[in-house]
């Protein structure tokens, strides 16, 4: 059984109860933590539709709390979560609430002084899924630097990492710095959103090595090794756990020909390309909400289903598996034309080595010892900024 503890708030007029649980709590949960320190400010809020509170968003539940929202700052996929991969997100209002939205998936990726006018203090809070190519963390990167530019307090409300058991994959070389990795860390950081922001931080990793007034409200009840289902997907293409299990693994198939199943039923649960020799599934993808022109739409594709694995024994690998990349590199008709021209196998790796170990026919293990000294070296500075066991 839970142990409840039932705590009374006076925010403004407004008296409310909120349980207190010895289970699991996600930052926004924990009002007790944060709620006072925002009483009567002008509050912004980065987020998306992750955001809930109780199965509610958590604009909708401030806004019923009477806390003064002023406007929301959205990242990639926009503010209910529905927007294709790459999609620039528009400003605008929010047709549920009339709140103004900015857009940092867009014309621009960090807030600007302006932006932050007319609000005292901006809450982050978005559900990550712990993978450095995931943009989420982009966004965490550039909100932190306008807030540090502009001496602005940033306060995150901390979620779980589904993928928080296990540290794994190549350091970010930083001359492949981009959108879909900044900073000098492995795929699978084993982190949630709070503690990279302290990272981040703390490394000095925003421009000029300006650090961010910064406060993380954290998680209750969690240890890195507690297995998290996401009660909502936190975009289109990861509809599901064993999506959300196998992504720091096969992301990488996004820089070759190999389609993830975008414009499927089954987004990276999938695996197929036109012409392949091998496997036994076929799939076509079309346009779908998330996928509206996915690539390879309309061809049949020709590879392996995922979808029938058990998503615990994918979180048991505990580890990036290299096994499906190496081995339809090696069965693909032309291996000179499998990476896709632009090489952008180079921004998901950090680097250009995996791509080049694996056409130099290098084994798993073999490419999995190049990583590990890098891995000592971040587990180290990791360290320093865990918040939970």
């Amino acid at each position: 059984m839970r142990a409840l503890l039932f705590v009374v708030f006076s925010f403004g007029c407004t008296l409310f109860l909120t349980a207190q649980s010895t289970t699991l709590r996600v930052g926004a949960e924990r009002m007790d933590l944060y709620l006072p320190k925002i009483a009567g400010k002008r509050v912004g809020l980065v987020l998306n539709h992750t955001a809930t509170v109780d199965k509610s968003h958590l604009l909708d539940t401030l806004l019923a709390l009477g806390v003064r929202v002023e406007k929301v700052f959205v990242p990639e996929h926009g503010l209910r979560g529905t927007a294709d991969a790459g999609e620039k997100v528009t400003d605008g209002k929010d047709p549920r609430t009339g709140v103004s939205v900015v857009s940092l998936y867009g014309k621009k990726r960090k807030p600007s002084p302006e932006d932050l006018a007319g609000i005292d203090v901006l809450l982050f809070d978005i559900q990550d899924v712990g993978v450095r190519f995931y943009t989420y963390i982009s966004t965490l990167h550039y909100v932190m630097e306008g807030c540090a530019e502009a001496n602005f307090p940033l306060m995150v409300l901390d979620r779980p990492n589904p993928n928080g058991h296990f540290v794994d994959g190549p350091i970010l070389d930083t001359a492949y710095r981009s959108f879909v990795g900044m900073h000098p860390i492995p795929v699978a950081h084993g982190m949630t959103i709070g503690e990279y922001a302290k990272m981040i931080n703390g490394e000095r990793w925003l421009k000029d090595g300006i650090q961010c007034a910064l406060e993380v409200i954290p998680c209750a009840g969690y240890t890195h090794d507690t297995p998290y289902d996401l009660p909502l997907k936190p975009s289109p293409n990861l509809p599901n756990m064993r999506s959300i299990y196998l992504y720091p693994s096969i992301c990488y198939f996004e820089g070759t020909q190999v389609s993830l199943g975008r414009g499927t039923d089954k987004q990276f649960q999938v695996l197929g390309t036109p012409g392949f020799p091998k496997g036994d599934y076929t799939f076509t993808p079309e346009p779908k909400e998330g996928a509206m022109d996915p690539f390879l739409k309309g061809q049949l594709c020709r590879g392996y289903d995922l979808s029938t694995m058990d998503p615990m024994e994918i979180r048991n690998w505990r580890r990036i598996n290299l096994s499906y990349l190496i081995q339809m590199y090696q069965d693909y008709p032309d291996k000179s034309k499998f990476f896709l021209a632009n090489n952008f196998i180079d921004k998901l790796a950090g680097g250009d080595h995996l791509r080049k170990q694996i056409i130099a026919g290098m084994s798993e293990a073999e490419i999995r010892a190049t990583w590990q000294p890098g891995l000592r070296a971040f587990q180290a500075v990791r360290n320093k900024y865990l918040l939970y066991q």
